[in-house]
């Protein structure tokens, strides 16, 4: 299967190395430092249990152009970058072309083929201008859920912590040939990914912490263990997840995981830092739209009160603002 793989960061590359290493024809889209060392060395990936695996030689561009046609584009970049390459993504299509959004956080296509009195409905917090509509068709979409925790240590060089599940399900909840052959190609690559009627119950159950941990890490600077042991943080977790499920209960989602277990399952994980407090302390944009700011919009549809996720949404757009503009200021030319 010919694969683009668009945005080689910590997912994007542990995707692509397993593909590639799989003996898929993977072209990776990148830039900078990553383009360099991927043209040089390969991709590495280091594996959880100590294992490597090593493709010395893989195909590696800035170019859409030079990509070509592809049977399958993963977009593996955060939600708020994929703006910027949507323009671009159409010249990777073939007439079969299949997308798979790796984003987190509620998908620009999620009322795509949707059930409910909300069919066709658009999700501004992540395509406030429309342009991923325009320039990746929902018909090309499925979608998938991302489970592993990896890091991307150096350009070219990811270290994958744990998991290793990206379910995968059309939005028409049917089991087609397209999605079971993305299914396949990803289990090739020693993934799992299971085809699930309902893509939107399980990106609500991925969601439903990552719209709490998430903001609550980078306001606080704690980790999963950190806010989970504290009472006050836990109760506000808790608060904020209670809020998030009357919103999807609204849309015909239900959880087949407890609140409380939920909330152990994080505190499991133990001290380990969100994306997000990692976006902070490197200087990165924050996905705070995608992950809370879309939930809110989504409870407004469904005319759902959501006191604790609106105060943390203001909170953390106030510090990804905050974050901004100190970077401006470094920036700036003395």
């Amino acid at each position: 299967m010919k694969i683009a793989i668009i945005g080689v960061g910590a997912i994007g590359g542990y995707v692509g190395a397993c593909l590639a290493h799989a003996g898929d024809e993977v072209t990776f889209l990148a830039r900078g430092a990553n383009l360099e060392a991927l043209r040089k060395r390969g991709i590495r990936l280091l594996l959880a249990d100590g294992s490597e695996k090593v493709v010395p030689r893989v195909r590696a561009t800035d170019s859409y152009d030079e990509a070509g046609r592809q049977d399958l584009v993963i977009l593996a970049m955060k939600a708020h970058q994929v703006e910027a390459v949507a323009p671009l993504v159409p010249k990777l299509f073939g007439p079969d072309t299949v997308v798979v959004p790796m984003q987190n956080g509620i998908p620009y296509w999620y009322f795509h083929s949707y059930p409910g009195e909300f069919a066709g409905a658009r999700v501004n917090s992540v395509d406030p201008n429309g342009l991923i509509w325009q320039h990746i068709p929902c018909e090309r979409v499925v979608g998938c859920v991302v489970y592993p925790a990896a890091e991307l240590i150096e350009p070219g060089v990811i270290k994958h912590v744990e998991g290793n599940r990206f379910p995968v399900g059309e939005p028409s909840g049917q089991a087609t040939g397209r999605v079971t052959a993305v299914s396949q190609c990803f289990v090739r690559g020693g993934l799992q990914a299971p085809v699930l009627e309902d893509i939107r119950a399980e990106i609500w159950l991925k969601l439903w912490g990552n719209l709490t941990f998430n903001p609550l890490s980078a306001l606080s600077r704690a980790t999963l263990a950190g806010i989970c042991q504290y009472p006050l943080s836990r109760s506000l977790a808790a608060d904020m997840m209670s809020e998030a499920q009357s919103v999807a209960n609204k849309l015909g989602v239900t959880f087949r995981v407890p609140l409380e277990k939920r909330i152990a399952g994080a505190e499991r994980v133990g001290h380990h830092k969100t994306s997000m407090l990692q976006d902070v302390e490197a200087g990165r944009e924050l996905e705070v739209d995608a992950l809370l700011g879309s939930v809110i919009e989504l409870a407004r549809l469904t005319h759902t009160p959501t006191p604790h996720l609106d105060t943390v949404y203001a909170l953390t757009k106030l510090l990804a603002k905050s974050l901004e503009e100190q970077k401006l200021q470094l920036d700036r030319p003395h």
